[in-house]
């Protein structure tokens, strides 16, 4: 685009443009691309004039730097023609006195010069100054400096600073201000952001804030472009400082809006690792698209894998069994689902190692309505999906009724001896004096074994004087006829255990 000036010139400029003005003093400029057209060329004519008093300010600093870079006028030209530099720096020198309300507006107008070249080194000093109030502590005087082109003065818009003040109560005051932001200068601003080890936490919750805000009453492509953007700066952030539950909903917006696939496992992937602190709400998400199944099983499955395979921090047994808790819930909502298939029901039950469960009483739970749901499953698919029960794992009770459930095949059931045992063991659990009494009966067996050699120890030698006068082949009857002269009982050592019921 081509922008057309004609005007005349003064005799003092008329040196400055030497043989591109006529004898009239006439002279036609075209500039292509100018920024911002006619009001920013009248800006720089005006202030390298100085007429009507025009002078630098929060307002139209960004402009005349991007116009002053556009027309080459950063450096002397060697005539004698000084630059507009050297004021623009002399302004920006006090960027630190600027009031809030004045970076809003020096960024606002960064903004609508995005496309043009010349503004980046104010936008830099700009961003960094209103990243530096963030983090700095609440001004608590309404007095707030303001800077102009020859001096700096106090401003005294108490109502402005009052606003902020009062709104700084919290790490999230900013989040309102900043949403006018388009999503190329919000990339710059968050990337700034971590670079200057901002919250990571507060940066996420003005990304889901920002993306709910911007997405209301916005197109289709626009609404996807600002989740791609949101999506790639979330990946930047600690996942442990990313609410679960804003992620999940993310998720849900990007699949409704068709999103690609890429940008699908992108968000999976943050995700994942944040798996164990989900609910299973969360999980019951509808099938895509030419699936009939009620949930997405597929989702979980991946969700499942990246918690376990490709977390990003440690994962500890107590992460692990969280999530088998949910697992279980999640097999129980999807059991009943006709159009499930074998392999998808076996992949969710196999997707965790066995040590995550600690019972599997929800797994078998699940199994039994599957497999009543869907009876006409071959035997071969039934001992598939039954192969992964641990019996040791599951309660008297549901040992019991797997015995005598017709749903499942015969070699997924208990054998006799294993039944008995969990049986006993059970019993032992349950019946903690039982324990106790066995054990007072086997201690008192072991004293009346010790009595009854003392005792013998001592009839031999009392005997012993009328022993040696005895014949060699005394029978031990008269003996054992002795020691029961003696009064002495002898308590049997026999146990009896209590007869399970079978």
């Amino acid at each position: 685009m081509q922008n057309i000036y004609s005007f005349n010139l003064s005799p003092e400029s008329l040196a400055t443009f030497g043989n591109l003005v006529d004898i009239k003093g006439g002279l036609k400029v075209i500039f292509s691309d100018f920024p911002k057209g006619a009001h920013a060329f009248e800006l720089i004519v005006r202030l390298c004039y100085n007429s009507c008093g025009m002078e630098i300010t929060t307002s139209n600093v960004a402009l005349l730097c991007s116009a002053a870079h556009f027309m080459e006028m950063e450096c002397d030209d060697g005539l004698g023609n000084s630059s507009l530099k050297p004021h623009i720096e002399k302004f920006l020198e006090g960027i630190r006195f600027w009031t809030w309300s004045e970076l809003l507006e020096a960024l606002k107008q960064c903004q609508d010069l995005f496309t043009c070249k010349g503004y980046l080194e104010i936008l830099d000093r700009v961003v960094d100054q209103l990243i530096e109030r963030l983090v700095s502590p609440c001004i608590t005087s309404p007095y707030t400096c303001s800077s102009s082109r020859s001096s700096f003065q106090f401003s005294c818009d108490t109502s402005s600073n009052n606003s902020w003040r009062n709104n700084c109560s919290g790490a999230t005051w900013w989040f309102e201000h900043l949403l006018f932001l388009r999503v190329d200068l919000l990339d710059k601003i968050i990337r700034t952001m971590i670079s200057h080890d901002f919250d990571h936490g507060v940066v996420s919750k003005f990304l889901f804030h920002y993306h709910n805000f911007s997405c209301v009453g916005a197109a289709q492509a626009e609404k996807i472009e600002i989740t791609k953007f949101v999506i790639n700066l979330l990946s930047l952030l600690d996942l442990r400082l990313i609410s679960c539950k804003d992620l999940f909903n993310l998720n849900r917006i990007a699949i409704g809006l068709k999103i690609s696939r890429c940008c699908i496992n992108q968000i999976e992937s943050l995700i994942g690792p944040l798996l164990d602190q989900a609910t299973i709400d969360y999980l019951l998400l509808p099938s895509s698209q030419g699936k009939s199944h009620a949930y997405d099983v597929d989702f979980v499955i991946r969700l499942v894998l990246i918690f376990y395979l490709g977390g990003s921090y440690e994962l500890t047994l107590s992460r692990l069994k969280r999530v088998a808790k949910m697992m279980d819930l999640f097999l129980v909502e999807v059991a009943p689902d006709p159009h499930l298939k074998p392999s998808e029901f076996e992949a969710l039950i196999t997707v965790l190692p066995d040590n995550a469960r600690e019972s599997h009483d929800q797994l078998y739970l699940a199994m039994d309505m599957y497999l009543k749901v869907h009876a006409g499953l071959s035997e071969k698919e039934k001992i598939s999906i039954c192969s992964t029960l641990n019996h040791e794992k599951l309660s008297a009770e549901l040992l019991r009724h797997l015995s005598r459930n017709l749903a499942f095949p015969s070699e997924a059931k208990p054998r006799t001896h294993v039944t008995k045992q969990s049986r006993m063991k059970t019993l032992l659990q349950e019946n903690d004096h039982l324990k106790h009494f066995f054990d007072s009966m086997f201690r008192k067996s072991f004293k009346n074994i010790e009595v009854k050699e003392d005792v013998e120890k001592i009839m031999y030698d009392a005997e012993e004087p009328t022993r040696k006068g005895d014949l060699e082949g005394m029978q031990s009857g008269t003996q054992l006829a002795s020691i029961k002269k003696s009064g002495i009982h002898i308590m049997n050592t026999a146990i009896y255990l209590p007869k399970l019921c079978s």
